[in-house]
């Protein structure tokens, strides 16, 4: 074709020549702007006096076109002619911009442009012309110019800043990853919030704005349904505007297993596809929504063992279909609208300007999809379940016949071929299961035995194992109980074994096993789990990746079931405090029903003290402080306070549990008594109790406002909660719903410790209000953790391992306590990092426990409210090089200084110690303690600053050892300063001394002779 091309332009030319016709060629071009000197041949001709020019034609992001004038001349008609030039390119295209040589904007073309014309009444005419396309480079790619020129200094300093800080083209991918791991999806309204801002870029953001009305864009995601959609439809992919409208695009799940697609363009047109597919159960699947214009294809597809299988619906819209993905926000899952589907998310993908890159015959599994292996669990799972209930089957038959004789035959036919394999896709583990169905149904008589109480019992027997326990090696033997349990249903079992693989206590570390174990708790809406996964999340631990909008999304599901559970109080919820294991004070404060502290307590409430009747009932209503929960004995004394003591806190006590029902028939005419008698006497918290009662039951929202009012007046976080949900929902009298005000009301209840209002303020900070208030996912993230970490539960597991811990079970505290601290609960992390320290090589291996140590002490000074003891810590970590094996005194003494700065004694000490070694604190140390003014001091000068700081904390328990430690820096300083004169004298001393004594014995002799 180049041989030909050649030819016909050669013909050509003859006849320009032979007819004398206007004509211009270049001649071997170059394929980029170069820099100068470069040479270019033109052939041109003419048939009348005219102008040959050479022009360069330059195409910018921003859609503006320059054209510069290279070299021009006249052209004599004749034969063809060759003209040989140096092409000399504006400097901007050329070089880098370094301060002398300008910038400019991306350069998207370039051209040489060859024409002959000629200017006829001020108008340029062309005849002929000819093109050649430069590739231009980006900017930093170019050579530098290398000028001939002396610089003034103020150029030469700009370029010389240029060079130190060089610039970097910013990279800006068309492709966004809304989801990179797996995430849980419990069916929930909690999903996943994304949101997209404009493209930095000029260029890719005039190509995305023209596009508003002509999508063309792929989103790919990966699904893995358990259970079918419940509802009408369920969540998978919906885009909500600003106005809080769906928007394109809308994917939907269905009942019957299709998909629903919703598309909209502009007013009164929006379209509704429903797929001829239907997405499969417990198969991981991708599916595609492919938006062409108005043409629309969803893909599914399904990767079998052995072969792929796709299915698509296509469709033609009759209209045009708008997309502004920056408008309001995208939700993965569940949201405030719909629920979601049941299930696994794996990685999502948006290509934003283009389609995706990738074909379908190219789909294989994400690597993150395999790695967890969620489906060799469930295979597992499914044999281990068959084999259970045919015991359970045939075990409950012969209890009810009465036979005994068969079982062990039975036991060893149908375990030989098909041991429970629930050892996360490893070798069969011992038939555990089968043992407990056999005396379970032994036990009951084979009725009402059933997969979930098989799971529960043994979760209990792998508890019992674990009690008084003193070896790590236990948790080997119990890994297999909790796996079994997890597989027929118990998510605490599944939830623990995560725990177990995640620690690496007694077993293997195995990271993937972990999560894998934690999103099978979670997906099953298991508490902890959930919590788990958002301090995973929130962190970025264990290879997962950092994402606060998922972490969110776990933890508000926690938040949500944690304001239900304290209006729900049970037995098995336990009030949630802070307790750390080396405040003795603390500890000693702890009690339960026998203890000395509670029996004094009750003997002061029988002496009519409201104070003691108070704190009794609460201990046992929210058992607090080592009390077990006990609601019938909360409201005697409740009662007693109330009625006898009419002390308005247990009138108030009492009365919510008559309006409520807790522990006792509602009874709602004296609940109000109640509460009317403690708001006469001021107590605030009954004012807003009343409001409720006004709003609820009489449906008084004038009356319920004004007392809310009130009651927020005074500081109420109920009536600021209530306020606000009045104000959302519209209720407030004579007053439109305002979304705006209402959030202010939560995040005044939320300042006031309400877990509620905390929940609230974090959904509206994980969306924002448009015009009105921000998206803030990580505050969100925040809040939520908060409301999440007051739950009940959670509370019983902390409550257990502290009675380990007063009983000396260390190694079954250290166990619960590594439950808790998974779940990223701070004290906790610092408690595991304690049993640790003080207990290397007694059950812990110490290669382990340094780990421990190192680990959890980290995570706990990475908490907002951390305790100074483990600053002080990881500082003494770093001075002994415990950390990575160096001694590192820069980190330790920063250490110190968080902790001296949080009044801690001991940071002080310890920095004094390290200016003892030898180390000089820098000066930014220094200004944050605020001792700047010391800078230029000896060392024994900062010492004694230090130790006075010590000396001078409000810790009357360090004032002895830093008085000490500052005696001792006075000493050295005596013993410096007076070293010379104490030596002298001690020479004098020396040399005097036998004089002395010769005089003395020489007097009494005298003396003695004189007598005689």
């Amino acid at each position: 074709m180049d041989l030909q091309y050649r030819y016909i332009c050669g013909f050509w030319l003859g006849v320009q020549v032979v007819l004398a016709v206007d004509s211009v060629r270049l001649l071997d071009p170059p394929q980029e702007p170069v820099p100068d000197h470069a040479i270019i041949q033109v052939l041109y001709s003419c048939d009348a006096p005219a102008i040959v020019r050479l022009d360069c034609v330059v195409t910018f992001d921003i859609g503006n076109i320059s054209t510069s004038l290279l070299v021009q001349w006249r052209c004599i008609p004749g034969k063809l002619k060759k003209r040989t030039l140096r092409l000399t390119l504006p400097d901007w295209l050329v070089y880098q911009p370094d301060g002398i040589v300008p910038g400019s904007h991306w350069v998207l073309s370039c051209i040489l442009r060859a024409s002959v014309g000629y200017e006829k009444v001020g108008k340029w005419t062309v005849s002929a012309q000819d093109v050649a396309t430069l590739q231009p480079r980006p900017p930093y790619s170019r050579p530098a110019k290398p000028h001939q020129v002396c610089f003034a200094w103020g150029v030469l300093m700009l370029r010389f800043g240029q060079d130190v800080t060089r610039k970097l083209c910013p990279l800006e991918e068309e492709t966004v990853h809304f989801l990179s791991s797996i995430f849980a999806s419990t069916g929930e309204p909690f999903g996943i919030t994304k949101t997209l801002r404009p493209y930095g870029s000029d260029t890719l953001e005039y190509l995305r704005v023209r596009a508003f009305s002509f999508p063309w864009c792929v989103f790919s995601m990966w699904v893995f349904v358990t259970r079918s959609c419940q509802g009408s439809a369920c969540g998978l992919l919906y885009h909500i505007d600003s106005r809080s409208n769906y928007a394109t695009p809308t994917l939907l799940l269905t009942k019957s297993g299709q998909l629903h697609v919703q598309l909209h363009g502009g007013p009164n047109a929006s379209t509704a596809i429903l797929s001829l597919f239907k997405v499969p159960l417990r198969e991981w699947c991708q599916l595609r929504l492919k938006l062409q214009g108005r043409s629309v294809t969803v893909t599914l597809v399904r990767l079998g063992k052995e072969s792929r299988r796709v299915e698509s619906t296509e469709h033609r819209l009759s209209h045009d279909v708008t997309l502004i993905d920056t408008d309001g926000y995208f939700v993965i899952g569940g949201g405030r609208f719909i629920k979601g589907v049941e299930g696994y998310f794996g990685p999502l993908v948006y290509y934003r300007n283009r389609a995706s890159p990738q074909s379908l015959s190219d789909v294989a599994l994400p690597d993150v999809i395999k790695d967890v292996n969620l489906t060799g669990w469930l295979q597992a799972c499914q044999e281990l379940t068959l084999n259970i209930n045919q015991s359970i089957h045939f075990y409950s038959l012969l209890a009810q016949q009465g036979k005994k004789s068969g079982m062990e035959a039975f036991h060893n036919d149908t375990r030989e071929d098909s041991r429970e394999k629930c050892e996360l896709w490893e070798a069969p583990s011992p038939p555990y299961g089968a043992k407990v169905a056999k005396y379970l149904a032994l036990k009951l008589g084979g009725r009402g035995l059933s997969l979930q109480a098989v799971g529960r019992a043994l979760y209990s027997l792998a508890l019992h194992k674990l009690d008084g326990a003193s070896d790590m090696k236990v948790l080997s033997k119990i890994l297999p109980l909790l796996l079994q349990a997890g597989c027929l249903g118990d998510t605490r079992a599944l939830h623990m074994s995560s725990v177990v693989y995640s620690s690496g206590l007694g077993v293997d570390k195995e990271p993937s096993k972990a999560w894998s174990l934690a999103l099978l708790a979670a997906q099953k809406d298991d508490r902890f789990a959930l919590l788990r996964l958002g301090h995973l999340h929130h962190r970025g631990l264990h290879g997962v990746l950092a994402d606060p909008d998922v972490a969110y999304a776990y933890y508000a599901n926690v938040a949500k079931q944690t304001t239900l559970d304290r209006h729900n109080p049970s037995p098995e919820q336990v009030y949630v405090e802070d307790i750390y294991l080396h405040k003795e004070e603390v500890l000693r404060l702890q009690t339960n029903e026998d203890h000395h502290i509670f029996q004094w307590l009750k003997h002061q409430a029988r002496r009519g003290a409201p104070d003691a009747e108070q704190a009794i009932g609460r201990m046992l209503f929210w058992g607090q402080q080592g009390v077990s929960p006990n609601m019938q004995a909360a409201l005697r004394h409740y009662k007693r306070g109330a009625v006898l003591l009419e002390d308005p806190v247990s009138m108030y006590d009492f009365g919510i549990a008559l309006l409520q029902g807790h522990g006792v028939q509602k009874d709602i005419p004296k609940a109000i008594v109640f509460l009317k008698k403690a708001m006469d006497k001021g107590f605030v918290p009954a004012i807003s109790a009343l409001a409720w009662y006004y709003e609820q039951s009489e449906r008084d929202y004038d009356k319920a406002v004004q007392l809310w009012e009130m009651a927020d007046h005074l500081g109420s976080p109920d009536a600021a909660l209530n306020l606000g949900v009045v104000y959302a929902v519209g209720l407030y009298p004579r007053r439109a719903a305002d979304q705006y005000t209402a959030y202010k009301y939560y995040l005044k209840a939320a300042e006031r410790g309400h877990v509620r209002g905390a929940a609230e303020v974090a959904n509206i900070w994980s969306t924002g209000i448009p015009g009105r208030v921000t998206r803030r996912p990580s505050d969100a993230v925040i809040w939520a953790k908060w409301a999440a970490e007051h739950n009940g539960y959670l509370g019983r597991l902390l409550r257990r391992a502290l009675d380990c811990f007063l009983k000396s079970d260390m190694f079954g505290s250290l166990v619960h306590y590594m439950m808790a601290a998974e779940l990223g609960y701070a004290a906790a992390q610092f408690n595991v990092a304690y049993l640790c320290d003080h207990h290397k090589g007694d059950f812990l291996d110490p290669v382990f426990a340094l780990h421990c140590m190192r680990r959890y002490y980290n995570l706990t000074i990475q908490n907002q409210k951390h305790e100074p003891y483990a600053l002080i810590r990881m500082g003494d970590m770093w001075y002994e090089g415990q950390v990575d094996g160096r001694k590192r005194l820069h980190y330790a003494a920063e250490m110190y200084k968080l902790a001296a700065l949080r009044n801690e004694p001991q940071g002080w000490y310890n920095l004094g110690l390290l200016v003892e070694d030898g180390y000089r604190p820098s000066l930014p140390l220094l200004s944050q303690l605020g001792l700047l003014d010391f800078c230029l001091a000896d060392s024994v000068t900062l010492r004694s600053v230090l130790y006075q700081r010590c000396r001078d904390s409000e810790n009357s328990d360090s004032y002895l050892p830093c008085s000490l430690a500052l005696l001792r820096v006075y000493l050295q300083v005596f013993q410096k300063q007076f070293s010379t004169s104490i030596k002298y004298a001690s020479t004098i001393a020396a040399v005097g001394a036998p004089i002395v004594a010769l005089m003395v014995l020489a007097f009494f002799r005298r003396r003695v002779l004189s007598l005689n």
